[in-house]
């Protein structure tokens, strides 16, 4: 819950409910309860999975956190991979 008087806390909610309610409830009809879980399930399972973001370098968020992950060991655990790595590109240049 937000402090008093500061809304930031809540921006990243606000957000998703903003477009979630844009994108799937205001454009269909619901009947039932149990139809509009289940739109809700897979609309979280796209926009967590496959919905592409420019801010995230054209990855979906759960493609770009494993990116990052994956980054951070590597630059934590094998240093002299990017020596390797940089070395290469740099020659590859020439």
């Amino acid at each position: 819950m937000s402090r008093k008087e500061n809304c930031l806390d809540n921006s990243l909610a606000e957000n998703f409910f903003g477009l979630l309610k844009s994108e799937l409830f205001y454009i269909k009809e619901y009947k039932t309860i149990e139809e509009l879980e289940k739109d809700i399930i897979e609309y979280i399972d796209y926009y967590n999975n496959k919905r592409i973001k420019g801010k995230l370098k054209g990855m979906s968020p759960v493609q770009y956190r494993v990116h990052s992950q994956v980054a951070k060991y590597l630059i934590k655990k094998c240093p002299i991979f990017w020596v390797q790595y940089i070395m290469s590109a740099f020659l590859s240049k020439s």
